[in-house]
Protein backbone atom coordinates (compact mmCIF):
# COMPACT_ATOMS: atom_id res chain seq x y z
CA UNK A 1 0.00 0.00 0.00
CA UNK A 2 1.51 3.33 -1.10
CA UNK A 3 0.05 6.61 0.16
CA UNK A 4 1.34 9.95 -1.07
CA UNK A 5 1.13 12.74 1.51
CA UNK A 6 1.19 16.10 -0.27
CA UNK A 7 2.07 19.31 1.55
CA UNK A 8 0.69 21.97 -0.79
CA UNK A 9 3.11 24.59 0.51
CA UNK A 10 6.86 24.71 -0.15
CA UNK A 11 8.12 24.57 3.46
CA UNK A 12 10.13 21.37 3.61
CA UNK A 13 10.56 21.28 7.40
CA UNK A 14 6.77 21.20 7.77
CA UNK A 15 6.60 18.29 5.34
CA UNK A 16 9.23 16.40 7.33
CA UNK A 17 7.28 16.91 10.57
CA UNK A 18 4.05 15.65 8.98
CA UNK A 19 5.89 12.71 7.44
CA UNK A 20 7.13 11.72 10.92
CA UNK A 21 3.57 11.85 12.32
CA UNK A 22 2.18 9.85 9.39
CA UNK A 23 4.81 7.12 9.70
CA UNK A 24 4.12 6.75 13.41
CA UNK A 25 0.53 5.66 12.75
CA UNK A 26 0.90 3.89 9.40
CA UNK A 27 0.38 0.15 9.41
CA UNK A 28 3.17 -2.28 8.69
CA UNK A 29 3.46 -2.58 4.94
CA UNK A 30 2.14 0.93 4.25
CA UNK A 31 4.65 3.14 2.48
CA UNK A 32 4.27 6.87 3.10
CA UNK A 33 5.71 9.09 0.37
CA UNK A 34 5.70 12.71 1.57
CA UNK A 35 6.34 15.60 -0.80
CA UNK A 36 6.31 19.40 -0.69
CA UNK A 37 4.90 21.54 -3.47
CA UNK A 38 7.52 22.32 -6.10
CA UNK A 39 6.30 25.91 -6.40
CA UNK A 40 3.92 28.30 -4.71
CA UNK A 41 3.49 29.85 -1.26
CA UNK A 42 5.58 28.81 1.78
CA UNK A 43 2.37 28.75 3.81
CA UNK A 44 -1.33 28.78 2.91
CA UNK A 45 -3.17 31.48 4.80
CA UNK A 46 -5.96 32.67 2.53
CA UNK A 47 -7.87 32.08 -0.67
CA UNK A 48 -5.15 33.50 -2.92
CA UNK A 49 -2.47 31.26 -1.40
CA UNK A 50 -4.80 28.30 -1.71
CA UNK A 51 -5.62 28.96 -5.36
CA UNK A 52 -1.98 29.26 -6.41
CA UNK A 53 -0.90 26.26 -4.34
CA UNK A 54 -3.41 24.09 -6.18
CA UNK A 55 -1.37 23.82 -9.37
CA UNK A 56 1.62 22.14 -7.76
CA UNK A 57 -0.68 19.92 -5.69
CA UNK A 58 -2.49 18.65 -8.78
CA UNK A 59 0.86 18.14 -10.48
CA UNK A 60 1.82 15.81 -7.62
CA UNK A 61 -1.44 13.87 -8.02
CA UNK A 62 -0.71 13.37 -11.72
CA UNK A 63 2.80 12.18 -10.87
CA UNK A 64 1.40 9.85 -8.26
CA UNK A 65 -0.91 8.22 -10.78
CA UNK A 66 2.09 7.43 -12.97
CA UNK A 67 4.04 6.19 -9.95
CA UNK A 68 1.27 3.76 -8.97
CA UNK A 69 0.12 5.39 -5.71
CA UNK A 70 -2.87 3.76 -4.05
CA UNK A 71 -4.18 6.90 -2.35
CA UNK A 72 -3.40 10.46 -1.31
CA UNK A 73 -3.58 12.80 1.67
CA UNK A 74 -3.84 16.56 1.08
CA UNK A 75 -2.00 17.91 4.11
CA UNK A 76 -3.45 21.40 4.45
CA UNK A 77 -6.51 22.21 6.55
CA UNK A 78 -8.13 24.16 3.72
CA UNK A 79 -8.30 20.91 1.71
CA UNK A 80 -7.23 22.84 -1.41
CA UNK A 81 -8.23 21.42 -4.80
CA UNK A 82 -9.68 18.31 -3.12
CA UNK A 83 -12.39 17.69 -5.69
CA UNK A 84 -10.07 18.44 -8.63
CA UNK A 85 -7.57 15.96 -7.18
CA UNK A 86 -10.29 13.31 -7.10
CA UNK A 87 -10.90 13.87 -10.80
CA UNK A 88 -7.27 12.92 -11.45
CA UNK A 89 -6.99 10.00 -9.03
CA UNK A 90 -8.11 6.40 -9.29
CA UNK A 91 -7.67 5.81 -5.57
CA UNK A 92 -9.08 7.75 -2.59
CA UNK A 93 -7.97 11.32 -1.92
CA UNK A 94 -8.50 12.49 1.67
CA UNK A 95 -8.37 16.08 2.88
CA UNK A 96 -7.19 16.55 6.44
CA UNK A 97 -10.02 18.92 7.44
CA UNK A 98 -12.61 16.48 6.13
CA UNK A 99 -10.94 13.60 8.00
CA UNK A 100 -10.52 15.47 11.29
CA UNK A 101 -14.07 16.82 11.41
CA UNK A 102 -15.62 13.45 10.67
CA UNK A 103 -13.43 11.74 13.30
CA UNK A 104 -14.36 14.36 15.88
CA UNK A 105 -18.07 13.86 15.19
CA UNK A 106 -17.69 10.15 15.98
CA UNK A 107 -15.92 10.47 19.32
CA UNK A 108 -17.72 13.55 20.67
CA UNK A 109 -21.08 15.28 20.14
CA UNK A 110 -19.34 18.57 19.39
CA UNK A 111 -16.00 20.15 18.54
CA UNK A 112 -14.40 23.55 18.14
CA UNK A 113 -11.73 24.22 15.54
CA UNK A 114 -8.62 25.99 16.81
CA UNK A 115 -6.72 27.44 13.90
CA UNK A 116 -4.02 29.97 13.04
CA UNK A 117 -4.98 33.38 11.65
CA UNK A 118 -8.38 35.01 12.07
CA UNK A 119 -8.64 35.53 8.31
CA UNK A 120 -8.94 31.75 7.81
CA UNK A 121 -11.89 31.24 10.20
CA UNK A 122 -14.53 31.71 7.51
CA UNK A 123 -12.71 29.16 5.35
CA UNK A 124 -13.07 26.60 8.15
CA UNK A 125 -16.78 27.37 8.56
CA UNK A 126 -17.25 26.85 4.82
CA UNK A 127 -15.57 23.45 5.09
CA UNK A 128 -17.74 22.43 8.05
CA UNK A 129 -20.84 23.29 6.02
CA UNK A 130 -19.57 21.51 2.90
CA UNK A 131 -18.89 18.31 4.84
CA UNK A 132 -22.18 18.35 6.78
CA UNK A 133 -20.29 19.04 10.00
CA UNK A 134 -21.69 22.46 10.87
CA UNK A 135 -24.15 21.00 13.38
CA UNK A 136 -21.23 19.48 15.33
CA UNK A 137 -19.00 22.56 15.13
CA UNK A 138 -19.42 24.86 18.12
CA UNK A 139 -16.93 27.48 17.00
CA UNK A 140 -13.86 28.27 14.93
CA UNK A 141 -11.26 30.08 17.03
CA UNK A 142 -8.17 31.90 15.78
CA UNK A 143 -4.91 32.08 17.71
CA UNK A 144 -3.34 34.61 15.31
CA UNK A 145 -0.24 32.41 15.25
CA UNK A 146 1.20 32.44 11.74
CA UNK A 147 1.76 29.01 10.18
CA UNK A 148 5.51 29.54 9.84
CA UNK A 149 5.78 30.43 13.54
CA UNK A 150 4.65 26.98 14.64
CA UNK A 151 8.10 25.38 14.57
CA UNK A 152 10.32 28.34 15.42
CA UNK A 153 12.48 27.42 18.46
CA UNK A 154 11.43 29.45 21.49
CA UNK A 155 8.13 30.48 19.92
CA UNK A 156 5.11 30.86 22.22
CA UNK A 157 2.94 29.20 19.56
CA UNK A 158 2.30 26.00 21.49
CA UNK A 159 1.32 27.71 24.73
CA UNK A 160 -0.98 30.11 22.86
CA UNK A 161 -2.71 27.21 21.09
CA UNK A 162 -3.12 25.24 24.33
CA UNK A 163 -4.69 28.25 26.02
CA UNK A 164 -7.10 28.76 23.12
CA UNK A 165 -8.09 25.08 23.29
CA UNK A 166 -8.86 25.48 26.99
CA UNK A 167 -11.03 28.50 26.19
CA UNK A 168 -12.88 26.49 23.53
CA UNK A 169 -13.81 23.83 26.08
CA UNK A 170 -14.90 26.38 28.68
CA UNK A 171 -16.55 29.07 26.54
CA UNK A 172 -17.92 27.09 23.58
CA UNK A 173 -18.96 24.04 25.61
CA UNK A 174 -17.08 21.95 23.03
CA UNK A 175 -16.28 18.36 23.95
CA UNK A 176 -13.35 17.92 21.58
CA UNK A 177 -10.87 20.03 19.62
CA UNK A 178 -10.00 19.91 15.93
CA UNK A 179 -6.63 21.46 15.15
CA UNK A 180 -7.03 23.71 12.13
CA UNK A 181 -3.54 23.53 10.64
CA UNK A 182 -1.38 20.66 9.41
CA UNK A 183 1.60 22.31 11.09
CA UNK A 184 0.04 21.56 14.49
CA UNK A 185 0.10 17.80 13.90
CA UNK A 186 3.34 17.11 15.72
CA UNK A 187 2.13 18.44 19.08
CA UNK A 188 -1.42 17.10 19.07
CA UNK A 189 -0.75 14.70 21.97
CA UNK A 190 0.94 17.44 23.98
CA UNK A 191 -2.18 19.58 23.66
CA UNK A 192 -4.48 16.67 24.53
CA UNK A 193 -2.50 15.91 27.69
CA UNK A 194 -2.60 19.57 28.69
CA UNK A 195 -6.36 20.11 28.27
CA UNK A 196 -7.76 16.69 29.19
CA UNK A 197 -10.09 16.36 26.20
CA UNK A 198 -9.87 14.65 22.79
CA UNK A 199 -7.75 16.56 20.26
CA UNK A 200 -7.93 15.52 16.62
CA UNK A 201 -5.46 16.52 13.92
CA UNK A 202 -6.10 15.63 10.33
CA UNK A 203 -2.76 14.34 9.05
CA UNK A 204 -2.71 11.06 10.95
CA UNK A 205 -6.50 10.72 10.77
CA UNK A 206 -6.42 11.08 6.97
CA UNK A 207 -3.62 8.52 6.67
CA UNK A 208 -5.64 5.92 8.58
CA UNK A 209 -8.80 6.71 6.61
CA UNK A 210 -6.91 6.34 3.34
CA UNK A 211 -5.48 3.01 4.53
CA UNK A 212 -8.95 1.73 5.38
CA UNK A 213 -10.43 2.72 2.04
CA UNK A 214 -7.53 1.21 0.11
CA UNK A 215 -7.80 -2.02 2.11
CA UNK A 216 -11.50 -2.14 1.23
CA UNK A 217 -10.52 -1.73 -2.44
CA UNK A 218 -12.63 1.42 -2.73
CA UNK A 219 -11.78 3.63 -5.68
CA UNK A 220 -12.89 7.08 -6.77
CA UNK A 221 -16.05 7.01 -8.87
CA UNK A 222 -15.51 8.06 -12.48
CA UNK A 223 -19.17 8.17 -13.54
CA UNK A 224 -19.88 11.89 -13.11
CA UNK A 225 -18.40 14.72 -11.07
CA UNK A 226 -15.10 12.93 -10.39
CA UNK A 227 -14.59 11.73 -13.96
CA UNK A 228 -11.27 12.62 -15.57
CA UNK A 229 -11.06 16.26 -16.76
CA UNK A 230 -12.13 16.67 -20.37
CA UNK A 231 -9.23 16.44 -22.79
CA UNK A 232 -8.43 19.90 -24.14
CA UNK A 233 -5.50 22.19 -24.81
CA UNK A 234 -4.99 25.03 -22.34
CA UNK A 235 -3.49 28.33 -23.43
CA UNK A 236 -0.52 30.39 -22.32
CA UNK A 237 1.38 29.56 -19.15
CA UNK A 238 -1.13 26.83 -18.27
CA UNK A 239 -0.46 24.84 -21.44
CA UNK A 240 1.66 22.24 -19.53
CA UNK A 241 -1.38 21.51 -17.33
CA UNK A 242 -3.64 20.62 -20.25
CA UNK A 243 -5.61 17.49 -19.31
CA UNK A 244 -4.81 14.52 -21.51
CA UNK A 245 -5.96 10.96 -21.66
CA UNK A 246 -5.19 8.89 -18.52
Amino acid sequence: MRIKLINPNTTERMTLAMDHCAREVASRGTEIISVSASMGPPSIEGYYDEALASLALLQEIEKGEKEGMDGYVIACFGDPALYAARELSRGPVIGIAEAAMHAASVIAPSFSVVTTLKRTCTMSWHLAERYGMKRFCKNVRATDVAVLDLDIPGSRARSIIIEECRKALAEDDAESIVLGCAGMAEFCHEIEDAIGAPVIEGVTTAVKWAEAMIALKLRTSKRGDYARPLVKQYDGALAPYSPGKP
